[in-house]
């Protein structure tokens, strides 16, 4: 959330920013471009164009969003402090973020995470338009140590919906065109331990759309799903259920077969009377919606007031869930998660029978 600094009587009007951008598409335009000392062809020129399709593509719709409206906030808390954002100076970014640690205003002071957050949008916000934002400048650095030291604190995790949780939220779930696709969305969801983003994103067979993050093959013996990451593609493998009733194969072909899906974006809107599928994919906000609105539906954690309940679920919740209940090797759960590391892997996994290794009595005490 972006936080405005509140405007005292005697400061003048704000103008538009020449350094503020409302989207990433604007930037694109300045720095991908011919030189100035290379005559413009109709050749060059669509190529110009294709560059700018792949620098679009560099970075995810949200990040590029969230990382515009870092810069287009730092851009105003400089105009109304009568500096510059450029060129770039480590002394005004350690001034900036001294203020989103302890601001003077009514804005509420930002965690020392999403400040190193507020640091990535700038850096990238620099690097388009042709600076270099050094992080590790003293007057960066030792600011954000200092923040760090005196504000840090442990994250604040979204509960995990564990196999139990889903089954209910399943059953909240109406059994027409709706509830297919929904319960498709949970339960591969969970079963690939995707984020709401590669949910939505995937399509249909390896043709894909231009906005496609990957597709669904269905196989005899379950789903190979390929996505796109962050570093490149990788396959994760969903495998049959016990039942039919939680089984995300089959929950994924009934939604297929009823929705007449066989080419395109798998998890699509509905038609009004919610009796036929759009072509039109799904946002990743949905996936959010519905898993807070189940969770609330199926009475999840119902020893918390309802909104702090709703509060603490959201698409995180699927892959934690299945990081914390599936009882194989690590290493397994590592890479259905695509983690680089067993560390991350293990910060989500979060289980409500702690202690049920007891390393004090395995020990002989």
């Amino acid at each position: 959330m972006t936080e405005t600094p509140e405007k005292s009587p005697s400061e003048p009007p704000e103008r538009p920013d020449r350094h503020e951008r409302d989207d990433s598409a604007d930037t694109e335009r300045d720095t991908i471009a011919l030189p100035s000392h290379v005559a413009g062809s109709g050749t060059l020129d669509r190529l110009v164009e294709t560059a700018r399709d792949y620098a679009r593509q560099a970075a995810s719709e949200n990040t590029l969003k969230a990382y515009t409206k870092d810069w287009a906030h730092f851009a105003r808390w400089c105009r109304m402090r009568g500096a510059d954002p450029l060129p770039s100076s480590s002394q005004l970014i350690g001034l900036y973020i001294a203020d989103l640690a302890a601001p003077s205003g009514k804005a509420p002071a930002l965690s020392a995470s999403s400040i190193e957050r507020r640091l990535s949008g700038l850096t990238w916000g620099y690097a388009q338009r042709g600076e270099r934002l050094d992080r590790k400048d003293r007057h960066i650095a030792s600011v954000l140590a200092g923040i760090r030291r005196k504000h840090a604190r442990p994250p604040a995790q979204k509960e995990a919906i564990l196999p139990e949780d889903l089954r209910d939220m399943l059953a909240t779930l109406p059994h027409d065109l709706r509830g297919l696709r929904d319960r498709a969305i949970l339960l591969i969801g969970f079963s690939g331990g995707l984020r709401r983003s590669e949910i939505v994103s995937l399509d249909h067979g390896k043709d894909d759309t231009p906005d496609s993050g990957g597709w669904v093959e269905i196989l005899e013996d379950g789903v190979l799903l390929t996505l796109r990451g962050k570093t490149g593609w990788r396959e994760v493998e969903i495998a049959r259920g016990s039942s039919d009733q939680t089984c995300p194969v089959h929950a994924l072909t009934q939604w297929l077969h009823y929705a007449r899906i066989d080419f395109g974006p798998i998890f699509v809107a509905t038609s009004r009377n919610g009796l036929k599928a759009t072509s039109e994919r799904l946002s990743d906000k949905h996936v959010a919606r519905l898993i807070k609105s189940c969770a609330r539906e199926a009475g999840l954690r119902p020893d918390l007031p309802e909104a702090e309940r709703v509060r603490l679920f959201s698409g995180h919740s699927l892959r934690a869930g299945l990081a914390s209940s599936a009882e194989v090797d690590e290493r397994y759960v590592q890479k259905q998660l695509g983690h680089a590391s067993a560390e991350m892997t293990r910060r989500y996994q979060r289980r409500r029978d702690r202690f049920r290794v007891n390393l004090t009595k395995a020990a002989g005490l």
